[in-house]
């Protein structure tokens, strides 16, 4: 199966979203990942999961961690977007150089009048 495009996303990181369809119905949060790739949300407190660790330096006899697993972005709708500086986005910056002073033309140097 081909993998499927990158989409733009009328949810980002920081936005405060509610899960309108699925088990998850009804539940509001915090926005903490999205992956374009696979039209999904990691929301806040919202689905979560619970995940067997093996033994490691952190976890000396292994572990159950609950997590919040992804939901399509689909099933979101968008509450209240994030605070977000104009400095923080980089196309903000694109944006501001394209619209600012158009790099001025070249003159035309007058031509010489021909002598006859």
């Amino acid at each position: 199966m081909p993998a499927q495009p990158l989409i733009k996303t009328h949810v980002h990181a920081g936005d405060i979203v509610k899960v309108i369809s699925g088990n998850h119905r009804g539940s509001e949060g915090k926005v903490l990942q999205v992956n374009r790739a696979k039209h999904q949300v990691v929301i806040e407190g919202v689905r979560m999961i619970k995940k067997h660790v093996r033994r490691s330096q952190e976890q000396p006899n292994g572990a159950i961690i609950e997590k919040e697993g992804p939901l399509h972005i689909s099933n979101v709708k968008l509450l209240e977007k994030a605070a977000r500086s104009a400095t923080d986005s980089p196309s903000s910056k694109e944006v501001e150089t394209s619209k600012g002073a158009k790099a001025p033309k070249k003159e035309k140097s007058p031509k010489a009048p021909k002598a006859e």
